[in-house]
This record gives structure tokens, sequence and C-alpha cells, in this order.
């Protein structure tokens, strides 16, 4: 059946759609960017225009679809399918998926130059694991699921989302711009890099033997086998094998010092994790909270290597909105400027992400934020809020997509990925 919609050249039809099809058929449509009206409205088209019926397709366990078409398109598609002598359901059906086959999923969009992502700042507490553990999660959800992500450019509306919080931290109508997206499918390693292995004790994963190998074994040019050997999986049906751990070890204590002793310091990051890169579009790096040996290895591990385009790769500051942070972030950005002029190279800055942001804490939290947002450059990338769903993640050692997927902690690391990509 059919009624007047708002438009004046669309109408509202309600028909059934087996919920299978219906769920492809978001996704598809989200995948290919366009409204699933128009692909609904492009299905139909084609199936009247064919010459014969299509093979059946089973409509068991249908329930209530609606949509908008042009005006007379359904009447239309009404008619031919009485002439065909199928049922409204089915035509319909075989219109969605002769749409579907005529429009496959799009293949997962793949760097040239694998990506280099440092989180780092001086000041540790600032949330440089949760945002790492995050952002990487967020690259790796499954390209063919749907999932909330904020979408909303205006930071105020963030700040007004990140004070609303319903009892298991979801999303309350109206609090977010959400949309609806696929997941960026993206293969990650996440490198903890931190001797106090944070990342991995957060994953769930083991911290490395200081009898064993480890990346700072690779870094100072004593290897006692194959990097490749010592990652992890983060196993979780949302990762689908595309999320990886490189676990710390607390020989990396010792980092600065053994990095004193080796030639072209500054690319012993860069030498050690070379052999990974064809594995991964993305590689992210948790920095400890350091200005020492170590800090420039990573940062020059994130420099802006030959045909690669700017902001691909580089350096991801994490601050909170008080005071301490912005000494901090003084102190990294001249380490990184010196770098860049002493070695004649480009680190990118990729933006600033204000973590653990809560409203409630008065002038100097909002002042703070307004502070950080003014820089301009970089800009601010991310701003994720001081929920509780991130603490209970890392005490039941779980990703927090994995643990509270809609959550708006979750919904704001998706944003921070979108925003990086």
């Amino acid at each position: 059946m059919s009624t007047p919609a708002t438009s004046s050249d669309r109408e509202k039809v309600v028909s059934k759609l087996p919920g299978q099809l219906r769920q492809h058929l978001k996704v598809r449509a989200a995948q290919r960017g366009i409204d699933i009206q128009s692909a609904v409205e492009q299905g139909i088209r084609e199936w009247c225009s064919l010459a014969s019926t299509p093979p059946s397709v089973d409509t068991a366990g249908a329930d209530s679809f609606s949509t908008f078409l042009p005006a007379g398109q359904w009447e239309e598609f009404r008619q031919i399918t009485t002439d065909r002598r199928v049922s409204l359901i089915q035509g319909l059906a075989q219109s969605v998926q002769l749409w579907l086959d005529a429009h496959p999923a799009p293949d997962v969009r793949r760097p040239a130059i694998t990506r280099r992502i440092v989180v780092c700042n001086q000041k540790g507490g600032v949330g440089k694991t949760a945002i790492t553990a995050g952002l990487g999660e967020a690259l790796a959800e499954d390209a063919n699921s749907l999932l909330p992500v904020r979408v909303s450019k205006a930071l105020t509306k963030a700040l007004r989302a990140s004070e609303t919080e319903t009892g298991e931290g979801g999303l309350e109508d109206g609090a977010l711009d959400i949309e609806n997206l696929p997941g960026p499918g993206q293969r990650v390693l996440l490198v903890d890099f931190d001797p106090q292995c944070h990342l991995t004790n957060q994953l769930g994963a083991s911290p490395l033997p200081l009898s064993g190998d480890s990346l700072t074994n690779h870094m100072a040019g004593d290897p006692k086998g194959d990097l490749r050997d010592l990652v992890v999986s983060v196993d979780d049906d949302n990762f689908a094998g595309r999320l990886h751990l490189l676990p710390a070890c607390n020989d990396a204590f010792l980092l600065d010092v053994r990095l004193s002793a080796v030639r072209a310091r500054e690319a012993a990051l860069e030498r050690a994790l070379a052999p990974l890169e064809s594995d991964y579009d993305v590689i992210i790096v948790d920095c400890p909270p350091s200005l020492g040996l170590s800090m420039d290895a990573a940062a020059y591990y994130g420099r802006r290597r030959d045909a690669e385009n700017p902001g691909q790769s580089g350096a991801l500051i994490v601050v909170q909105a008080e005071d301490s942070s912005a000494d901090a972030y003084e102190l990294l950005t001249t380490q990184v400027e010196d770098l860049r002029n002493d070695l004649q190279v480009d680190i990118d800055y990729l933006g600033i992400v204000v973590n653990l942001y809560d409203s409630r804490r008065g002038y100097i939290a909002t002042s703070s934020l307004q502070g950080w947002v003014d820089i301009k450059d970089p800009r601010v990338v991310g701003l994720i809020g001081d929920l509780k769903e991130q603490k209970e993640a890392v005490r039941v050692k779980k990703p927090l997509l994995s643990y509270a997927p809609r959550s708006q902690q979750a919904v704001g690391m998706r944003a921070l990925a979108r925003e990086v990509l």
C-alpha cells in the first residue's frame, strides 16, 4: 500500500522484506554512500525493465519495511507483479537482491604506504593508552557491519553529548548527531612502546618475559628471533583477525641506555618494525611519557616518507583539559621541532585528542578545552568524555568497542578514527 509523504514527488510505501535482506540493503547502501530509498528505487526500476522474472528469493520471516519512492513507481510495480504472477513481497525482495547483485561491496581502501600513528605526550596519566587502543579498535571494525559514529563537526555538540549519559552509557535520543556507518576494516598493529605495559595488560595479553625476545632487543640490534613471532591477535569477532598487538617488555626501561650505543638511533624503531609493515594498513605506537631517545625514535618513525601525502602519518597528541597538559604539550612540540630541524624531516601533527573531559570540573576544564580548540594547528580531532565504560573495559581486560560498542566513548573513538583516516 502507499500513503502520501511530505515530499511532493515521493510517496511512502509499506511492504515486507526478509530481515537479512533488509540488513544487507542497509549496509550496502551505506558502503555505497547512497540512501536506502534511492537503492530500492533503482532496484525496482531494473526489475520492472527485465524481460523475465528473476529467480525467487526466500521471503520466510519477512516483516514490515517502508521507504519513499517516486510518485507512481509503486503502482507501476504493483501492476507488473500482477502481470508476472508474483506477490508484492516477492517482487520487492527480487528488486532489492537485483540491486545488491549489481552493486557489490566496495573493496576496503588500503594505503599505498603503511600509515604510522605515534600517540604521545610527555605527561603521564592523560590516557594515551586508552586512545591508542580505542583508535586501533575503531579502525579495525568490520566493513560489512553498521556501527554508530558521531558525525557532528560542531565541538559544542560533542561537549553537550559528553555530559549526557544513560544508565548503561549508551546513546540518548538527540544527544549526539549519530550515523550508522560501515567499519573501516583496516589491518591494525598496536605497538606497546611503554615499559609499564599498560596497553598489553588492558587488552588481556601478557608482557614479554625479560629472558626472551622483545622490541627493545630488535631496536638495540640484538634480536633473538623474528619480531612477527611476538605479535598476538586481539581475538574478538568485531575485528576478525584484523587487530594485532606487539606486547611490551619491562626491558624497555633500559631502552634509552641501549639506544645511546646504537648507530642512527633515531631510525631504530623504523628498522625494527619495517619487516612487519607489509602485513598492516596502520601501525599505532603507544609511547611512554618520556622525552628521551625512545621518543626521538618514535617521532622519527612517524615522519612523512617519500611519496607519502601530508597527514597520512605523524604524531597524535593526547591531552586533558587542565594546565599541566599544556606544559607537557610545549615540551613535546619543542622536541618534535628540534628533531625536524636537526634531521631535516617532516613530522606531521595529526591532531590533538582531548581525553577524559568532564565539564562538571568547572572553569578550569571548560577554559582549558577552549584553549586547545583555539590552537587551530594542530587542531582538536577528538573529544572523549570521562565515563565509566573505559574503566570497566580495562578492569575486565576487554576492548572498549567490544565491551560497550554503543557507549559515547566508543562513538567518539569511531569519530576520531574517521578524522585521522
